[in-house]
């Protein structure tokens, strides 16, 4: 099969070149894609029964707080992700009448993203995570990341460098702005200092950590679940409908206003948070601005259906298309909605945040893939459908199993938002908050529900298509096709001139006209190069104006003298609190609002977390917030209890049991590369502290062990917990908070001296009291 290019002069066109496209990565994509997508959502329902039933807790391996981030990396980067390469190389080669720059280039990046997910399916059950969001993999598998997206990004600008047309479509923009925002938020935000093969210490601490992580992880949602499905909206509904696009200018706008704002927005994550006020504030109001550009690209999606609405009745490539680009529409709306404070005070740490992503991740996102495979799935196998009702059947289910899972979940969390806020007619919290939790577990299991009417309905597509691959030619057919070069020393067509009369009146008119008819843009879109620089310039530009201000003005993170680095034990628990996931259940983060103050303590100050390596606030709260844990509750013996058994002191928990770390002998052998490691990123330990932390951890062990024993009476059941990992942990727990209660030792000096230094109190505290006993 041949596809002549027209030519208006065939005596003065160049030769025409031959070319075919390459839809066997394509396929591999689409396939990866499905199965990806059984696999992370089959973990999504397991975890959402581990919330109902604690019992389905299966050990040390398969526990919620494992478990967790393993389903947000798969959905993510091995559903979504698998997605987006599955569009990019189908609709680019196309787009640029070109074939991708390298087959060999094509198969690395494949393999090596499969690679990239196993290694993340089999280190995060082990516990080997750093605890960001979105960012949890360890730093060899980020090597990893960073390498194969070079060879994506190589593959994807080499295609464009050698392509057979001239103009750049919207896609394109979309896909160029993914891959070169995605490179600067990856490798910025996870910059860290390893300990071992399987641990690693950012190399931000506290407030500046937690900048950067929500720099990084609301612009993940932007760049990597936003811009290359937009781009996939333009290519494949225009397809699809077999219609052109509503508005080129509209599309314009959108794509400029997504690239220039979303970058900014990332702050309102941490609204009465230790974060700077200007911060979350700067980062709300243009989240807010969002909203404008982001129902540009939802109106002009819908309305690119116009005259191709009774379409939508009997093809259910539409119905997913434009179910998924409502709830683009719906979360978009949400999404600065959350962002503002008053809103965000009652919502953040509840799981109105989970109603919102997930509504976004299975409405938009999923139902965006779903139907762009259906559509290529016939194109990519060369043969029909095989059970075209299932595709119907798929559509139904799945719809029906979001709304069963986002409606539940959003009255959850409107309950916990308004339960842990309200106080009775004496001034008294009404609410303890166990028992928010139990009231939730029904809304539990209806989300369990939909959860599992999604994934059936997954595996019916998956079924679907497996039978349409069975069904396909011996040998497929590859179509060659012609096209002219691109001409070389090409530059942009001058604007045409403007309708409006000449005259030094309307001069401005001129110009406004000009702008307007976005003539200008035509060129940049022929023009690769600069549109990535001036994406780029966007990204790097909005990041640095947030950024310089949060690492240079010292005085928004004021230290505090009486706070000190962990003990080398203390450390020890912190990292098994980590690998654990207990960040996933627990915050650690006391916001300025009077219902946490009462419920938990004084609320949390910039100058307690700078020695934080990640920063533990967390972002949801199935348990209570732990930031003054060592303060509320200092007995060794409630929380070996807790740990054994959580029932036995929280009766109608449904925190998991953590057996294992009673079990297994604490090895000490790590605790000097990590406080090594810590201090290579500032925490100020000296040499000292650094050979001698585990006989100081092993000193510390000594001594809670003591205090079990005291508490308990008798050696009877604690004799020998100073071997084991829980007594890092409960170390660690005693620590929490206690250190804003410790006297500051003054030496006796001279007046004079003593003048000088309340001007400019020590950056870190007294290093020497870093090594402090157990708490």
């Amino acid at each position: 099969m041949t596809h002549l290019a027209a030519r208006h002069d065939p005596a003065a066109a160049p030769a025409l070149e031959r070319f075919s496209y390459d839809d066997a990565i394509v396929r591999k994509f689409v396939v990866a894609t499905m199965l990806w997508g059984v696999v992370g959502m089959l973990v999504g329902v397991f975890i959402a029964v581990q919330l109902t039933l604690p019992q389905a807790n299966l050990g040390e391996w398969l526990s919620f707080g494992r478990l967790r981030p393993l389903h947000t990396n798969a959905v993510i980067f091995a559903f979504a992700g698998n997605a987006i390469f599955a569009a990019v190389y189908y609709s680019s080669q196309r787009l640029l009448k070109a074939r991708m720059f390298s087959d060999l280039l094509s198969a690395i990046h494949f393999w090596g993203w499969q690679l990239i997910i196993v290694s993340a399916a089999v280190t995060l059950p082990l516990g080997w995570t750093q605890a960001k969001e979105y960012a949890e993999l360890e730093w060899p598998i980020d090597i990893a990341v960073v390498l194969v997206w070079v060879v994506f990004a190589v593959n994807l600008f080499g295609t464009i460098a050698r392509r057979r047309e001239r103009h750049l479509y919207v896609a394109i923009w979309f896909y160029i702005a993914t891959v070169v925002a995605i490179a600067v938020l990856y490798i910025f935000n996870n910059l860290a200092m390893p300990s071992g093969w399987s641990k690693s210490y950012s190399i931000y601490a506290g407030s500046q950590d937690a900048f950067m992580q929500w720099w990084y992880g609301h612009n993940a949602v932007a760049f990597f679940l936003t811009t290359p499905f937009l781009g996939l909206m333009y290519y494949f509904l225009p397809k699809a409908a077999d219609r052109p696009v509503f508005s080129y200018r509209l599309s314009i706008i959108h794509f400029w206003s997504l690239v220039f704002i979303y970058i900014w927005a990332g702050p309102h994550h941490l609204h009465y948070t230790s974060v700077p006020d200007w911060a979350s504030t700067l980062g709300m109001l243009f989240s807010v601005m969002l909203w404008m550009p982001s129902w540009g690209g939802m109106i002009n999606g819908l309305l690119t259906l116009r005259g191709a609405w009774n379409k939508v009745t009997t093809d259910p490539v539409l119905k997913f298309f434009v179910v998924g680009i409502t709830f683009y529409g719906m979360s978009t709306f949400e999404g600065p909605l959350l962002s503002v404070k008053s809103v965000n005070a009652l919502s953040h740490y509840t799981d109105w945040t989970i109603a919102h992503v997930h509504a976004g991740a299975l409405g938009w996102v999923g139902f965006m893939v779903f139907g762009m495979v259906y559509w290529l799935a016939p194109r990519l196998f060369q043969a029909p459908i095989a059970r075209p009702s299932w595709v119907n059947l798929h559509f139904w289910l799945a719809t029906i199993g979001i709304l069963l899972y986002v409606i539940p979940i959003y009255a959850a969390g409107l309950t916990q938002g308004l339960n842990w806020r309200t106080f009775n007619a004496d001034g008294v919290l009404q609410y303890d908050f166990l028992s928010t939790v139990t009231k939730l577990v029904p809304l539990y299991w209806i989300r369990t529900a939909g959860g599992s009417l999604y994934l059936v309905a997954l595996v019916i597509g998956c079924i679907n298509l497996a039978m349409t691959w069975s069904s396909r030619p011996k040998v497929y057919d590859e179509p060659v096709y012609e096209a002219a070069p691109l001409s070389r020393g090409w530059k942009p067509a001058p604007a045409p001139p403007s309708e409006l009369p000449k005259g030094s009146v309307i001069e401005l008119g001129r110009w406004v006209d000009r702008a307007m008819a976005m003539r200008w843009h035509r060129g940049l879109e022929g023009l690769p190069l600069v549109l990535t620089v001036w994406v780029a310039i966007s990204v790097v530009v909005a990041t640095l104006f947030e950024a310089i201000p949060m690492f240079a003005i010292k005085s928004d993170i004021p230290r505090i003298a009486s706070v000190t680095p962990l003990t080398p034990l203390e450390s020890v628990g912190r990292d098994i609190y980590v690998a654990e996931g207990c960040v996933n259940c627990h915050s650690q983060m006391i916001r300025p609002l009077i219902a946490e103050t009462e419920r938990y303590g004084e609320y949390s100050k910039p100058g307690e977390s700078v020695y934080d390596h990640p920063f533990l606030w967390g972002s949801r709260r199935i348990g209570p917030d732990l930031a003054r844990e060592g303060v509320r509750n200092p007995s060794a013996l409630w929380h070996l209890r807790h740990f054994n058994d959580p029932t036995s002191t929280s009766p109608g928990s449904i925190m998991p049991k953590y057996v294992h770390l009673i079990d297994q002998p604490l090895d000490l052998a790590a605790a000097g590369p990590s406080v090594g490691a810590l201090r290579a990123v500032g925490v100020p330990y000296s040499e000292a502290d650094v050979a001698g932390a585990a006989e100081a951890a092993r000193a510390q062990a000594r001594m809670v062990e003591e205090q079990l024993i005291a508490e308990n009476g008798s050696a009877d059941g604690v004799a020998g917990i100073g071997e084991r990992k829980v007594v890092a942990l409960i170390a660690y727990m005693k620590r929490l908070g206690t250190d804003l209660d410790k006297p500051v030792e003054v030496a006796p000096q001279a007046p004079a001296a003593a003048a000088a230094d309340a001007s400019s109190a020590p950056a870190g505290g007294d290093a020497a009291r870093s090594m402090g006993s157990v708490r």
